[in-house]
């Protein structure tokens, strides 16, 4: 079975923000948007989940991340969400990555585990260094690591 590590980054937030992705231990994924200078911690947390769902492919997968809200998005609010056409009082924040993000997360057989950020979690650290990593090199789309 795969095993992900996912963390995002933004500094100041929001502001320049960078995303990673550890796969079975190894820096595997780093990434950003095309506009680097206005995105959020939340954008990059849900951008490194997506871009783990996608290079899992439909695999059996673990997916560490310590972004609890975006494990609730995807485990008890999408589907409600998805129920009733996209929208909820007050709407929807982050739709562009939310819908993406719950057909793959749908689609696939992840099991999403939900880790303490900053506890001192070595491979949670570690996503969490190439993350910044990303956000310091202004990192566009998806890369591998190197």
């Amino acid at each position: 079975m795969i095993t992900y590590y996912t963390d995002g980054s933004a500094s100041p937030n929001p502001g320049p923000g960078g995303f990673a992705v550890i796969k079975n231990g190894q820096p595997w994924l780093i990434g950003g948007e095309d506009n680097p200078t206005e995105t959020t911690n939340i954008r990059m947390e849900g951008m490194a989940l997506l871009a783990a769902l996608k290079d899992a492919a439909g695999e059996s997968c673990q997916i560490y991340s310590d972004s609890e809200f975006w494990i609730n998005v995807l485990t008890k609010w999408a589907p409600n969400w998805k129920a009733n056409s996209w929208t909820k009082k007050g709407g929807i924040k982050n739709l562009d990555i939310v819908q993406p993000l719950f057909g793959e997360y749908e689609r696939s057989k992840a099991t999403l585990i939900w880790t303490r950020g900053h506890a001192g979690t070595e491979l949670n650290e570690l996503a969490d260094e190439w993350a910044n990593r990303a956000r310091e090199q202004k990192v566009r789309g998806i890369s591998r690591c190197e």
